[in-house]
């Protein structure tokens, strides 16, 4: 017998059901989440509290013609299930399969590829304004939740949403969760909403019995008004949101499917913007996601077996690992480390450290810039905060690392975890640009470490230095110690093995790929010398001279975009230098084409960055090596020509 989901070719199949159906449904859509996600990893407790509302959301509203906008992406999987997709999740995540965000190639219903939090209601507030000015007749809902309503941009739209003057929905998925549990006071709030129903009691009551009082003259009747104002004030839920101009419904519950298609039936036309407020259970439907919904956010892959579920496990160490031991162990010598991140103390390895001092540690939650902001006023006031932000994650901070930090000169450290190619969460989260946007930062070091000891070493540095630094590493295992690693000095680099025929400036993680393309080559008779970068500001200036003052081909590579990363400091020096370049070439991430989701190595290939792909770019150098591998970035400069364009997808 065929299950219901196997029926759901489109929304539009939903109304072939009973609520009742639907449940059921639910259910079988939270089942095959998990069954992909335990093969390919993924985004697993939100989706599986978010079903229900999915399903009430495409079952009153027609999303072919009105809008709908996610937020935090990766809460898309019963959105993905439900509008044609069903049938190729089982690759989602996957190279060539489903994105694990909304993905504008794969779908109509995905209006925005997305995947950084807080943007929806803003940008739903652009389509609301844009449609009503062409004249379109379509209904917009954002839904916001997995703690993205505490970020700074989703104030800043609702308070645009409140101004308008037409339908607009905004749907707060309020789980009390984002990665981890939801930081500030807006969510001591919001878990006020849940647990205090004083307020629409009194409300209640007073509706039921004030209009059975004798005349009671004017003073005691205004005096009754303003009682209920001052309980409103103090317990409703409605206060925050109406204020900012939104009419509030709610909190009801997010995983009761009949209910919640009666409260969408009802606001869906009201011709005012309208905050529905649906408390859901992140990971609800399974009991082990329920009781961790933390290691259950974004889980690799994992097997259940009796009801126990086993999460695979890397063979290696992770950089984030040696990172937060690394910082750990710093800690105990210098008390005025303190250690922050935006709602990524796990996926920092920063809840590590948490256990350990407590007392020095803060999650600030989904709130990048204001992250920064803290970390220059604990600066600023003689800490040593050290700011642990994926590369990706820190671009929406950049402005208060110029003003607050780099400005002041203040001696913030920020560790960059997701540095370069990611794999599996794609394009929305490569960290392909915090060299090109740090470094034209006054005062600003940038490193880069090879192996742990030297990420260790960098550390080291960063705490000693009087202005700023960034630190940054992929999400990756670390490779086997290059021996003991000399300790880190400002803007020196590292020569890792002599060579005469081409030399390859390797910048933080590709040092190893650099060696284990120099193994490769000198199998064939080919002698790579691997120099370690260590920084991309300020540059080695002497590294560039020795390099390209030897007659022979220089390849420069890194886990980051060819554009305005370490290869452009490389040349920039070569310049002031007056030095020949005609012999260089840059490996990296292409600069006009985004590289999709699946393996890291699969990426890594694909650029031409592992250590196949730079040998094959010394073949070519070299002069006996057919054309490059299709996709592969590599960027050739002569004193007579410009860079070789990169293809397009």
């Amino acid at each position: 017998m065929r299950s219901i989901l196997e029926t759901i070719s489109g929304p539009a199949d939903l109304h072939r059901y009973s609520v009742d159906q639907l449940k059921i449904l639910a259910g079988e859509m939270r089942d095959r989440i998990v069954e992909a996600v335990g093969k390919n990893g993924g985004h697993l407790a939100s989706n599986l509290g978010i079903a229900d509302l999915t399903i009430a959301l495409h079952y009153v509203f027609d999303f072919s013609k009105d809008r709908v906008l996610w937020d935090v992406g990766h809460q898309c999987y019963p959105h993905k299930l439900l509008t044609g997709r069903a049938e190729r999740f089982g690759t989602i995540r996957k190279a060539g399969g489903l994105s694990g965000f909304p993905d504008i190639h794969e779908s109509e219903y995905d209006l925005f590829s997305v995947g950084h939090a807080g943007t929806s209601i803003a940008t739903a507030v652009g389509l609301a304004r844009g449609d009503q000015m062409v004249g379109r007749d379509a209904r917009v809902v954002a839904v916001i939740g997995d703690a993205s309503i505490v970020n700074g941009l989703a104030f800043e739209g609702l308070n645009q949403a409140g101004m308008l003057k037409r339908q607009f929905l905004v749907v707060l998925n309020d789980n009390q969760w984002g990665i981890s549990p939801t930081q500030g006071g807006l969510a001591k709030y919001l878990a006020r909403f849940r647990a205090s129903s004083l307020y629409e009691e009194v409300r209640a009551k007073m509706r039921h019995y004030v209009p059975k009082m004798p005349v009671l003259g004017k003073p005691v009747y205004d005096a009754i008004e303003h009682i209920k104002g001052g309980i409103k004030a103090t317990v409703s839920p409605h206060q925050i949101f109406e204020q900012l101009g939104l009419m509030y419904v709610g909190p009801c519950d997010g995983h009761d499917i009949g209910h919640l298609i009666e409260l969408l039936q009802l606001v869906k036309d009201v011709r005012q913007p309208v905050l529905l407020h649906v408390h859901t259970q992140k990971g609800c439907g399974c009991e082990w996601a329920c009781a961790e919904p933390g290691t259950f956010h974004s889980p690799r892959p994992f097997t259940i077996e009796s009801g126990k579920v086993t999460i695979q496990r890397g063979s290696g160490k992770s950089w984030t690992r040696a990172f937060a031991e690394a910082l750990i162990a710093l800690a105990r010598d210098n008390e005025k480390v303190f250690a922050m991140t935006a709602a990524m103390p796990s996926g920092t390895g920063l809840d590590r450290f948490a256990k350990v001092y407590p007392q020095r540690f803060l999650d600030c939650g989904i709130a990048e810039s204001c992250t920064v902001d803290m970390a220059a006023g604990m600066a600023k006031a003689g800490l040593r905060p050290v700011a642990a932000i994926y590369s990706t994650f820190l671009q929406r901070g950049f402005d208060q690392v110029f003003q607050e930090v780099s400005l002041q000169g203040l001696p913030v450290v920020f560790c960059l975890d997701r540095a370069g190619l990611v794999g599996g969460d794609g394009a929305v989260h490569h960290g392909f640009l915090d060299i090109a946007y740090l470094r034209g930062l006054p005062g600003m070091v940038l490193m880069a470490p090879a192996d742990e000891p030297e990420l260790t070493a960098a550390m080291k540095l960063s705490l000693s230095l009087d202005g700023p630094s960034v630190i940054r590493y992929p999400r990756d295992t670390v490779p086997e110690p290059f021996g003991e690693a000399p300790a880190f000095e400002l803007g020196k680099s590292r020569v890792m093995r002599e060579g005469t025929d081409a030399t390859v400036l390797a910048y933080g993680a590709t040092v190893a790929m650099a060696m284990e393309a120099a193994e490769l080559l000198a199998a064939e008779g080919i002698d790579l010398g691997v120099v370690n970068a260590r920084f991309a500001k300020p540059i080695d200036r002497d590294m560039v001279i020795e390099a390209l003052t030897r007659g022979h081909p220089v390849v420069t590579v890194e886990d980051h975009s060819v554009s305005g990363g370490f290869g452009s400091a490389v040349l920039e020096a070569a310049r002031e230098l007056e030095l020949p370049a005609d012999h260089l070439t840059r490996l990296g991430m292409p600069a006009d084409r985004f590289i999709a989701h699946g393996s890291r190595a699969g990426q890594l290939a694909e650029v031409g960055i592992d250590a196949a792909g730079i040998a094959a770019t010394v073949h070519q150098r070299l002069g006996d090596a057919p054309a490059r591998r299709p996709g592969a970035e590599a960027q050739r400069f002569d004193r007579h020509s410009s860079p070789r364009s990169a293809g397009s997808r």
